[in-house]
């Protein structure tokens, strides 16, 4: 397995840095949101514990050539806000998935788009990646449209494929090449 090295990527108001113990808050309040939960591997209303546990997963992503998982951070405070990760599960063929949430309190400050379009870039240029894709929840009316505005394409919809919250659910599939 290919060992992964995490880097700090910049996005203007924002970048993008490994999660630190110190964010346990954020992640935790990401918790109370009850679609996060059901998307990630962070339980709903974790304990800090469970924030602890959830912020190790994703250090463990680039150790274990899985991916990387960044912390949306204000670039001035440093403080996350969010996460966005850089899946590899279908490199071998060139193909990398993203995945990003915000908590609800920083939502509609731009912080999607910008980590979306500092991960894609970079993602692009990883060795053997010639595809990202990401899905979409057909509702999720500002997740498709920050895609969008990253040159990111809707290619269809993908009935039934994803097992959210216990129930299939459609998907819209968004595409950007190199």
């Amino acid at each position: 397995m290919q060992m992964l090295e995490q880097p700090e990527l910049d996005a203007g108001s924002f970048h993008l840095r490994e999660f630190s113990d110190n964010d346990v808050l954020m992640v935790q309040q990401a918790s109370m949101d009850r679609y996060i939960s059901q998307i990630t591997t962070l339980p709903y209303r974790a304990s800090a514990d469970e924030a602890v546990s959830f912020i190790h997963r994703q250090r463990e992503r680039v150790l274990d050539g899985t991916g990387y998982s960044f912390a949306i951070a204000d670039a001035q405070t440093n403080s996350a806000v969010g996460q966005i990760g850089l899946w590899l599960r279908n490199a071998d063929r060139g193909r990398a998935s993203l995945g990003y949430w915000v908590v609800e309190a920083e939502r509609g400050r731009g912080v999607v788009t910008a980590a979306l379009s500092a991960l894609s870039a970079w993602g692009l240029t990883h060795p053997g990646i010639h595809r990202l894709e990401l899905y979409v929840q057909p509702w999720n009316v500002a997740s498709w449209r920050a895609a969008q505005a990253c040159g990111f394409e809707r290619e269809g919809l993908l009935r039934g494929w994803e097992i959210i919250d216990g129930e299939p659910k459609d998907l819209f599939m968004y595409s950007r090449l190199r």
